[in-house]
């Protein structure tokens, strides 16, 4: 019976196996097989039985470590053949842009299903599931844009909700901008969702307010013009009020036309705004005029200049407005050359001659002198010359007083008529007297009418309507010390004095200002 143990020893490489016989065994074996050896035998056969078992072991180690290799390998050939779904696995970069190219088709899926086209999107970063898409739209449908209104600009998808949207809104909110607005706001100026409040949008607030905008009216400012928001400092905002001030007009009056015309603030001054300035002064009005007209009226800037300013002009002459007298129409109406104008005026002269004959020479002088009868009403219009007929003129009196003051036919008919039974009872003058001088109907009763009737009457005077009402206060009581009555003051009705434009301005601050504009609706001008 034997008896074998094997020892165990660990080797960087490989493990080997030494196996031992114990001392009693083999004594014994020896013993039974063969008289005892010399002492130098038994080593060597010791040696030799020891190298046989070691052969041995090293050849079962190798085939171990052989089987440990080749059970890694295949290990390793499993996971490539399982995936990414191991622990210990990452996925590649094909992969990943597999991944990516995947998910981005599902967004453009999402989007091409409820009508918004994507083509314009590509290489733009967009979100990775259509859940965060999907977030995005909704929360652009709440502030009331639409499906046109987004593929109008469909960039705005790249904008995310809570880093970008809600902290503009919230910017706009609180300087004043009111929600109701916000679509309107969104649909011209859509890009305002990509700006930062504190490097984009607050640098045009503060500007603004040192422009001497007053902070209750930024608010209107940015909502009547959002593009405003985009705009560089250094550039187009600058160098158009350093123009108009430069033209003479006030600074301290800038406020108020750039609250009233913010869209002054976008327009380039060698395309637009001298361009413009030099054509009104060509036609006579001077550039102090011009500046006085913006200031009054900065809406006028907007009128272009070749699409609209020109061609009334043109029709203004067409329709016998003298060349000498265009500079005189603009100043008392400037939007005359913002309007469809050639329509108005063959309306107006169609109308005039129907009721009054006027010819169309006649009606260029009428023009000339109120420029605004080409916007004036037909049935307003037949009241005041059915007035004027109750009073007994004729129709040949009653067309030469429209030449001689278009004002008869837009003034309030309840004070006309005052006037007139003033003139009847009190005055007891001829009807002649208001045909040479229809602008007798334009004074005020109690303030001018009455008090100078009185004076002439106590003084003795006779003289015309146009003596005594067309001068000023001062100058009539300079007019009560005469004596005689001049032949050269007897005007027969006031004129538009263009000096009156050029004229120092009052000290009347121009820092209030009102949100409705001075001038026709937006239609006018479409």
């Amino acid at each position: 019976m034997r008896f074998i143990s094997y020892a165990g020893v660990a080797k960087p490489s490989f493990l080997l196996v030494h196996p031992e016989l114990p001392t009693l065994a083999w004594k014994l074996q020896l013993t039974s097989i063969s008289p005892r050896l010399p002492r130098t035998r038994e080593k060597l056969v010791g040696l030799i039985t020891r190298s046989q078992h070691s052969d041995t072991g090293r050849t079962q180690a190798t085939r171990y470590a052989d089987s440990s290799v080749s059970n890694t390998k295949s290990s390793r050939l499993g996971q490539r053949q399982r995936g990414p779904s191991s622990l210990y696995s990452r996925p590649s970069l094909l992969d990943m842009k597999n991944e990516k190219v995947e998910n981005r088709a599902r967004v453009y899926d999402f989007l091409q299903g409820i009508g918004i086209v994507p083509d314009e999107l590509d290489g733009l970063e967009l979100p990775v599931t259509v859940e965060v898409m999907r977030e995005r739209v909704d929360f652009l449908h709440s502030l009331g844009l639409t499906v046109e209104d987004i593929n109008n600009y469909p960039l705005v998808l790249g904008c995310s909700v809570k880093k970008n949207m809600i902290p503009v809104l919230d910017y706009l909110g609180k300087l004043g901008v009111r929600k109701s607005t916000f679509t309107e706001f969104l649909r011209r100026y859509p890009q305002v969702l990509h700006a930062s409040v504190v490097v984009d949008l607050a640098p045009v607030v503060q500007y603004l307010q040192g422009m001497d905008i007053k902070p209750d009216d930024i608010p209107r400012v940015l909502e009547r013009y959002p593009e405003l928001m985009g705009f560089k400092l250094e550039g187009t905002m600058s160098t158009s009020v350093a123009y108009l001030v430069g033209i003479g007009v006030a600074r301290r009056e800038i406020g108020g036309v750039l609250t009233r015309y913010p869209e002054i603030l976008g327009m380039r001054v060698g395309r637009v705004i001298k361009p413009f300035v030099e054509y009104l002064e060509n036609l006579g009005i001077p550039r102090l005029g011009v500046a006085r007209l913006i200031e009054k009226r900065p809406h006028i800037l907007g009128f272009g200049l070749e699409e609209r300013v020109k061609p009334n002009i043109e029709s203004l002459l067409e329709f016998h407005v003298r060349k000498e007298s265009l500079a005189s129409v603009v100043a008392q109406y400037p939007e005359i050359i913002g309007i469809y104008l050639k329509p108005k005026l063959f309306s107006q002269q169609s109308s005039l001659k129907s009721v009054i004959d006027l010819g169309p020479e006649d009606f260029g002088r009428v023009v000339e002198k109120m420029p605004q009868v080409v916007i004036l009403s037909d049935k307003p219009m037949m009241k005041h010359v059915d007035f004027l007929k109750n009073c007994g003129f004729s129709l040949e009196q009653m067309r030469e007083m429209v030449i001689g003051c278009p004002q008869l036919l837009a003034l309030n008919l309840d004070i006309m008529k005052l006037s007139f039974d003033f003139f009847q009872k009190e005055m007891q003058r001829p009807l002649d007297d208001l045909v040479g001088f229809p602008a007798f109907f334009t004074y005020g009763l109690e303030s001018t009418i009455k008090p100078r009737h009185k004076m002439v009457t106590k003084n003795g005077l006779k003289c015309s309507l146009g003596w005594l009402l067309n001068c000023s206060d001062e100058k009539f009581e300079q007019r009560m010390d005469y004596e005689t009555i001049e032949m050269d003051e007897m005007e027969s009705s006031p004129s538009f004095d263009m000096t009156t434009l050029t004229e120092p301005r009052s000290d009347e601050s121009g820092s209030d200002y009102d949100s409705d504009d001075e001038y026709a609706s937006d239609d006018e001008y479409a």
